[in-house]
């Protein structure tokens, strides 16, 4: 019978730390994360540093899911509804670090992109809809508006079990690629990256 060790040796301590900060995990995935393979690559972001996402496309052509979600006045939106040209779903929260500090970039890209791309940035946030609106207001985030998704239907659905995940949809409501982790959504790399999608 092999010895099971109570502690991880020392030298693996930094290690373990560092993977814990490069993400918010909301909680432990039913499902193992997207891994790579030859038939669906996962590409490497933009390197080390505080946006460290990856890029996967393992789920490219899966159709937009059908949800509806509310913003903290009670105004209903459907996904959708939202075809006919290219939408960005980010799922985030107002505890997750990585995602606080890409929500700028996110409000920035909704402003250069603006009539070409919807960028839908949903809460996971349970039961917060005033903290999710005071986190608006507080940061002046102008080209994005606060919806809320309390039960959590986006993080089930697409099971990566790592905030922030945002997913792009093509304009027929196919979905292109997915960023697991923080992205500089104002950031050189993301013209390439939607460069095919929106035009």
């Amino acid at each position: 019978m092999p010895l099971i060790s109570p502690r991880p040796p020392a030298c693996l301590i930094p290690l373990i730390a560092a993977g814990l900060l490069a993400g918010c995990d909301r909680q432990t995935p039913a499902e193992p994360q997207p891994q790579s393979s030859a038939a669906a690559p996962v590409a490497p972001a933009e390197g080390s540093g505080p946006f460290n996402g990856t890029l996967d496309i393992s789920n490219r052509g899966a159709a937009l899911p059908d949800f509806t979600f509310t913003d903290p006045s009670g105004k209903k939106l459907r996904t959708v509804d939202l075809k006919g040209k290219p939408l960005l779903i980010n799922l985030w929260a107002t505890w997750c670090g990585p995602c606080v500090l890409e929500m700028p970039t996110l409000d920035a890209l909704a402003a250069a992109r603006a009539g070409k791309l919807t960028v839908l940035t949903v809460s996971q946030d349970l039961d917060q809809a005033a903290a999710v609106d005071a986190f608006f207001k507080d940061r002046k985030l102008a080209h994005l508006a606060p919806w809320l998704d309390p039960e959590n239907a986006l993080s089930q659905h697409y099971n990566t079990g790592v905030l922030p995940t945002t997913v792009l949809y093509d304009a027929q409501g196919r979905e292109v690629w997915r960023m697991i982790g923080s992205h500089d959504w104002a950031g050189p790399r993301t013209d390439a990256m939607l460069a095919d999608t929106v035009r």
